[in-house]
């Protein structure tokens, strides 16, 4: 584990929304709650996922602190729910939530599964973020984004240990951004011509590797980072959307991140990859449809 990252627990509740009345839980207006803290990427991809369905008037979310406020790392907001759900819950209280207002539980904490129901289950209140078609190549922009970039980029700043190690991470980090920088050359967004969950889980992984990984790397390997222009053109763009950078709390993520931080900042640290604020206020570009 990355001495830049907190502990992350295996989820304890993986109920997942069905489309049968009979299976318990199912999509209905009003009957669930999100409690989502978007300075966790995981939550920042729920809150963007939720944005772009339209899902403010049928599914309430509710803010917690940018900074876990329990000693055990948890929200003190989010034990109630815990308790009422699981007797004796050991663990810290965890974002996101899921929560079900009708029977006063917690239906799942595990992001991915609530993506993929808020896109799957309450999809047809906004746009066709997961296509059927498409598990199978979101899946794999899912595996190269944690994989390739968010598990390599930690290790690539472990400070203190092999170098050759944190080399062979920075080298493997650098060959999956040239895969989203080609991919990205013939088409707008990662999956082709039309946004997807897959754009909201890479947005989010190069928020992360600039406000948080970059920090612990060394300005040759940011400067190295930086040279996939049209990566970082196409994270301008999203930004620039009102369903994505309106949710960035970048005072927050320092704070969160310096809080649980345990790592040696390095030269990188000054060296900003981005300026998200700049653009997080602004309003995104008509893509511009390629000829074939």
């Amino acid at each position: 584990m990355s001495a830049s990252s907190p502990t992350v627990a295996v989820p304890l509740f993986r109920g997942r929304i069905g489309d049968d009345p009979r299976s318990g839980y199912y999509a209905a207006p009003h009957r669930y709650r999100l409690h989502l803290s978007p300075t966790c990427p995981h939550c920042l991809q729920i809150a963007v996922t939720h944005g772009l369905l339209g899902l403010g008037d049928v599914l309430p979310v509710t803010l917690l602190p940018a900074v876990p406020d329990a000693p055990d790392g948890g929200h003190r907001a989010l034990r109630p729910l815990y308790e009422a759900s699981a007797h004796l819950h050991p663990g810290p209280a965890l974002a996101p939530v899921l929560h079900d207002n009708w029977t006063g539980t917690v239906v799942s904490t595990h992001a991915p599964d609530i993506v993929r129901d808020l896109a799957r289950r309450f999809g047809g209140h906004g746009s066709c973020l997961l296509p059927r078609d498409a598990d199978e190549a979101y899946a794999a922009v899912e595996r190269l984004c944690e994989q390739g970039v968010n598990a390599t980029a930690q290790r690539a700043g472990l400070h203190g240990g092999d170098r050759a190690e944190r080399d062979t991470a920075l080298a493997t980090l650098l060959r999956a951004l040239d895969v989203l920088e080609l991919r990205l050359a013939s088409q707008e967004y990662v999956l082709g011509d039309e946004l997807t969950l897959a754009d909201v889980w890479l947005w989010v992984t190069l928020v992360q590797l600039d406000t948080v990984h970059r920090h612990h790397l060394d300005a040759s390997a940011v400067h190295r980072i930086t040279e996939h222009p049209r990566l970082w053109a196409y994270a301008r763009r999203l930004t620039a959307h009102p369903a994505f950078g309106p949710h960035l709390d970048l005072d927050g993520i320092a704070r969160r991140h310096h809080a649980h931080c345990r790592g040696t900042e390095a030269a990188g640290a000054a060296v900003p990859i981005m300026d998200w604020q700049a653009y997080a206020g602004r309003r995104a570009p008509e893509p511009t449809r390629r000829s074939v």
